[in-house]
């Protein structure tokens, strides 16, 4: 995909993050533009979830500046929240709640008008084939289910960037590509994604860019093709978690 003249989405520049004497994330700069879909990989403990939770504002980060959509992180928290939506690796729903009921609270959080949020609804459960759901508590549901319905809740106000962590653990096969095909929508509609993922192969053939991290450090990032050349991105992986 050619983004070279769009607009950029997120960007991320020094960012650093510390536990202790530990950083976490370690002068870590990088640009995701419209349309792109950027994945993001590296082992566990590697940085991965401390970017995406800086990014998201949920961390407050040590140095470093995070502007979505031109706007600073730091300035004006609120209005980044509205562009965005984030869905980390184990999403946390209200049990108490039912399917329907924990949509509309995120569609009146983000103030879809009751016709939209419709439409979207149904659009989206119907592809999750999660519709006959909806009137069910979620304490009720699968951690397949709870996920579809995370995902659901995250393109409901059609934000400009989702944030997703390890978004394809616990989707069966046909749930992963009607996301996938999710994604590149969003993305050609002029939005922008950027998901941590252990899949490789899900990866390699899903995203336009991706960045590689290792002990809270960037270690290669770009395009697809600038990143693997001619091998596989599973070698390249193995290749720069080996060298020292």
């Amino acid at each position: 995909m050619e983004t070279n003249n769009k607009a950029e989405v997120l960007s991320i520049e020094h960012l650093t993050k510390t536990y202790g004497e530990k950083k976490a994330v370690d002068d870590l700069s990088l640009s995701i533009k419209a349309g792109e879909i950027y994945g993001f990989i590296g082992h566990n403990g590697a940085g991965k979830t401390t970017t995406l939770k800086s990014v998201v504002g949920i961390l407050v980060f040590d140095a470093g500046e995070i502007a979505i959509n031109g706007i600073p992180l730091k300035k004006d928290p609120i209005a980044v929240k509205r562009e965005i939506a984030y869905i980390p690796d184990n999403p946390e729903l209200y049990p108490y709640m039912t399917g329907i009921k924990y949509l509309n609270f995120i569609a009146d959080v983000f103030r879809v008008p009751a016709d939209v949020r419709e439409e979207r609804i149904k659009k989206y459960a119907d592809a999750f084939e999660l519709t006959a759901d909806l009137a069910q508590p979620i304490a009720s549901y699968s951690h397949g289910m709870k996920q579809k319905l995370a995902v659901i809740s995250a393109w409901i106000h059609e934000p400009k960037l989702i944030i997703m962590d390890e978004p394809f653990v616990g989707l069966d096969p046909k749930a992963a590509h009607t996301l996938k095909e999710m994604m590149r929508e969003l993305c050609d509609k002029g939005g922008a994604i950027f998901f941590s993922t252990h899949v490789l192969e899900v990866a390699e053939k899903l995203c336009d860019k991706v960045a590689i991290i290792k002990g809270g450090k960037l270690i290669r990032s770009g395009t697809m093709e600038e990143v693997k050349g001619d091998e596989s991105l599973e070698s390249v992986f193995l290749e720069l978690e080996e060298d020292a």
